[in-house]
């Protein structure tokens, strides 16, 4: 068999072992260029799939040729072409793409006309420090950078608060920037579609916002959860979606939790969500940690030992804002005093941090921010409602107060509306005892001890 062939059998045996979303994201645009005197030099599109495949399929690659080849394999080499693809068809500009279809109009780089919040420039993938946490995110979007439309539409990303979602979203707008003609790019948050929604309704200008939202090639859409609630907004984003993906135009999502978790949201807006991928963003691990640090204060122009680097990575592992937040305060504070950082200084001044940090939040927040997070009310967590939707988010509350601020349980009773004291020591019991178990549960009572702490930095 030539070299093609192999490597179509190759994949084929390949997509028999991996999940769809992997075989799709690092072997998509691959290819043998040659097998020689048994060396095998195969085709990647960038190194970071370079990396990733050297890193987790490099030996799998290596038995699957000689298993069809019979012929051992001295070396596998790798070579970065983003034009050669004998896998797939080779990679199109976002702006080529639409033109296949005859939609592109030339719009300036940067928002598309209509208000679009403004893509960062310093939001890139060449800045965004990529974690164990965030490899396949990360991954995700470099594909659909690359093909927009076609690789994964729509992306859905997923995550708690600041551990790069809006980095991801807005890197892969910086990347799509450049071509001639430009393409039309927007990026909102779901507030601003929502308020730019109801200003339409109001000021009769309905037809506008199509335009402006249907013409796009690519739509960038932060915080998606908050439409849930909002029946007009769910029903104008579900025809601006069908119109848009009929078109092959790129829709990128982000939200702080899977489609499924995302409260009074409607089944078909659910079930579209889920059409291309979803991928989650979770915590970064110490390297991580580590890593951003060094990039931040590369960012600043200085160098932190790498003693102090431990220390703050080690004590603040909640998110990358978080970690950004403390090492602004821990050089202000130090360069204020005229102080060269060390171990012991930092972790002073950390365990201050975090004293005063916990010290300031009260049961106030932790009922609002659940409230929020669940889509519910003050007035239906503290009323008499027992339906799982909102007796769950109380007993959240009351696990929390009890873990974060150690109130007792006749005083957690009377925060939730006056009741009993056995009540909220069965919550507590109860929550402790499910957020081993259950992993979902585990990863939102995480989401809202990350919102509370993030808005207390």
């Amino acid at each position: 068999m030539n070299v093609d062939e192999l490597w179509q059998a190759v994949l084929a045996e390949l997509e028999l072992s991996l999940s769809k979303a992997n075989f799709g994201t690092w072997f998509r645009q691959t290819a043998i260029m040659s097998f020689e005197d048994g060396t095998v030099r195969l085709c990647v599109p960038n190194t970071f799939t370079q990396s990733w495949l050297e890193k987790k399929y490099h030996h799998l690659i290596i038995k699957s040729v000689e298993r069809l080849t019979g012929k051992p394999v001295r070396r596998l080499e790798y070579k970065i072409d983003q034009l050669r693809s004998l896998v797939r068809p080779s990679p199109l500009t976002l702006a080529e793409t639409a033109k296949e279809i005859g939609a592109v109009r030339a719009a300036p780089p940067g928002p598309a006309p209509g208000g679009g919040l403004i893509i960062n420039s310093r939001y890139t993938f060449a800045s965004f420090v990529v974690g164990k946490g965030s490899e396949l995110a990360m991954a995700a979007a470099q594909a659909v950078a690359a093909r927009p439309g076609t690789a994964y539409n729509p992306l859905f990303l997923y995550g708690s608060v600041g551990l790069g979602k809006t980095h991801l979203l807005q890197a892969i707008g910086n990347a799509l920037l450049n071509p001639a003609p430009p393409p039309k790019i927007l990026y909102v948050n779901a507030e601003k579609f929502s308020n730019d929604y109801v200003a339409a309704v109001r000021e009769k200008t309905i037809k506008e916002f199509h335009l402006r939202y249907r013409s796009l090639d690519l739509l960038l859409i932060d915080d998606i959860q908050f439409i849930s609630g909002k029946d007009g907004t769910q029903e104008a984003f579900f025809h601006t979606f069908n119109e848009l993906h009929q078109q092959n135009r790129q829709i990128v999502i982000t939200s702080d939790r899977p489609p499924k978790a995302i409260p009074a949201l409607e089944e078909r807006l659910r079930s579209r969500f889920e059409w291309g991928m979803i991928v989650d963003i979770t915590l970064p691990d110490f390297e991580t940690r580590v890593a951003i640090l060094e990039r931040k204060c590369a960012e600043r122009g200085r160098r932190l030992p790498e003693k102090v680097l431990h220390t703050i990575a080690a004590s603040v592992q909640n998110n990358i804002r978080e970690l950004e937040g403390v090492l602004n305060k821990i050089l202000a504070y130090h360069d204020l005093k005229h102080l060269e950082p060390s171990p012991e200084s930092v972790k002073a001044l950390l365990s201050a941090t975090n004293a005063s940090s916990r010290s300031s939040l009260t049961p106030q927040q932790i009922l609002e921010q659940t409230s929020q997070f669940y889509n519910l009310t003050r007035e239906e967590i503290i009323g008499k409602n027992r339906e799982k939707k909102i007796s769950l988010p109380r007993q959240i509350i009351m696990f929390l107060l009890r873990e974060e601020l150690k109130m007792s349980f006749p005083a957690i009773g009377n925060e939730l509306g006056g009741r009993d004291h056995t009540t909220a020591m069965h919550a507590y019991e109860k929550i402790t005892r499910e957020v081993e178990d259950d992993l979902r549960l585990k990863q939102e009572v995480e989401m809202i001890k990350q919102r509370l702490y993030v808005n207390n930095i």
